[in-house]
């Protein structure tokens, strides 16, 4: 089933959804055995209205949003020039994140975000993305595997002083 929806640039009028969106993504994902201070403290750091804000200030970051009837369902999220040390690029870019609102996974809007991102990436003269997905969030290996995104190393995200394990996915854009 694929959902039709709009896909935009987000504005800072965004913000306040992008953030609660944002938040309820990532507890759904991570949060799996309840909330402990490490992930509120990410939570409340990374995904505040003013962390959006500022993000959608900052040159070489774009948003896009899917939107439909005036709701944001998903997002994606990308910055140019962001390096990793298994990725070999001159011009890379970093898929920072791709949400999408657990009512609405699998009806094809991850995929409209990620192949927005690429294009606009691609227009932006990047040459090749890449993303760190947690090492047990296998709904997001097997998408971006399918996707041609290729497993290319291991990195750590550091949340609170603890260590958890991504792999590092990158696929040449062309």
């Amino acid at each position: 089933m694929t959902i039709t929806v709009q896909l935009r640039p987000a504005t800072q009028e965004d913000a306040l959804c992008l953030s609660v969106l944002a938040t309820q993504v990532f507890l759904d994902t991570y949060a799996t055995t309840g909330i402990r201070p490490a992930i509120a403290k990410e939570v409340l750091h990374a995904f505040s209205v003013s962390a959006f804000a500022s993000l959608l200030d900052q040159h070489g970051t774009f948003i896009y949003v899917a939107e439909r009837d005036g709701h944001l369902l998903g997002f994606s999220q990308f910055t140019l020039g962001t390096r990793q040390e298994s990725v070999t690029a001159t011009h890379p870019v970093e898929l920072d994140r791709l949400y999408v609102q657990e009512p609405f996974t699998r009806m094809g809007l991850g995929s409209q975000l990620l192949h927005a991102s690429e294009t606009s990436a691609v227009q932006r003269g990047a040459e090749v993305m890449w993303l760190t997905p947690w090492v047990h969030n296998a709904r997001a290996l097997k998408f971006y595997s399918i996707k041609g995104y290729a497993d290319v190393g291991s990195t750590s995200f550091l949340m609170d002083g603890e260590a958890h394990e991504n792999r590092v996915l990158c696929k040449q854009l062309s």
